[in-house]
């Protein structure tokens, strides 16, 4: 591992923008007047900690531009509403999508920021009803929301999980369809997707991606030119935080992810699914 003793800034991620965006992008930035491949995804695809994160990995072995499109934390909904966002997929050769956790989308039960989509911004009077005893002033992470209503009631929560379940599903048909191209659906984690999610759980100790099952994605990967399933290896898992770049009070959060090692086995796979695609 690497610590950065000065805290903030402990890896260069070049921000760039592109078009009218208002999100930030990792750069440097990649043409899109010549042939790329575009990879929408939240954290993983961004490559927080990362030095040379799965995109950048796939364009020096595929020798076409791949452009890092990922956003930290995201959810569905900043992929999906970003206007720009759906200009590049439409002008991509290829579309990579990494399945991000259902957690952070707006519903019918609560809103989330538009940008910074694991941020809650409001219970709608729906949700309210359902837990009169919760105040919801109290939260401004959608994990944490989440968390503290499975502790309130498992039974009553039962019914907001299956509601972003199903926002989620829907809207990533949609992402996926609103590219040209072809597209590439990637499971990129620790474990292979679980059947059913477990009931008693607490979503605050379950493993991303969050409450996406191997039923959804059966129900999703039709829509896709392809689904690549990638789940690390014990040796890029037993690895832990080496070679990853953080501060030192950002040590728990790298902790969570996926180093190099795994990066690396997902784009080799990749890779050679892209080959045969561009």
């Amino acid at each position: 591992m690497t610590y950065d003793v000065l805290g903030a800034g402990a890896l260069d991620y070049m921000p760039c923008r592109y078009g009218q965006s208002k999100l930030l992008f990792r750069g440097p930035e990649r043409r899109l007047d010549a042939p790329y491949v575009s990879f929408l995804g939240g954290t993983a695809t961004y490559g927080k900690f990362i030095k040379t994160p799965f995109p950048a990995l796939v364009e020096s072995g595929l020798g076409v531009n791949c452009v890092n499109f990922g956003v930290a934390n995201a959810g569905v909904d900043v992929l999906l509403n970003d206007s720009f966002l759906g200009e590049a997929c439409t002008g991509a050769a290829a579309t990579v999508v990494q399945i991000v956790g259902a957690q952070n989308l707006s519903n019918r039960f609560y809103t989330v920021h538009p940008r910074r989509n694991d941020r809650f911004v409001t219970a709608s009077p729906l949700l309210t009803a359902i837990f009169p005893e919760v105040d919801f002033a109290e939260f401004h992470f959608t994990k944490h929301m989440l968390s503290s209503l499975f502790n309130v009631s498992n039974e009553r929560f039962a019914a907001v999980r299956n509601e972003v379940q199903t926002a989620w599903l829907a809207r990533m048909k949609l992402l996926l369809k609103r590219a040209s191209g072809e597209t590439v659906l990637v499971w990129f984690a620790d474990h292979a997707p679980l059947h059913q999610e477990p009931a008693g759980l607490d979503p605050a100790k379950a493993r991303s991606p969050l409450f996406v099952t191997r039923e959804m994605l059966e129900e999703l990967t039709p829509h896709a030119s392809r689904f690549v399933e990638v789940v690390a290896t014990p040796e890029a898992s037993s690895v832990g935080t080496e070679g990853m770049v953080f501060s030192q009070l950002e040590a728990m959060a790298a902790a969570e992810m996926l180093g190099p090692k795994a990066h690396g086995e997902l784009a080799q796979k990749l890779g050679t699914v892209l080959q045969e695609l561009v």
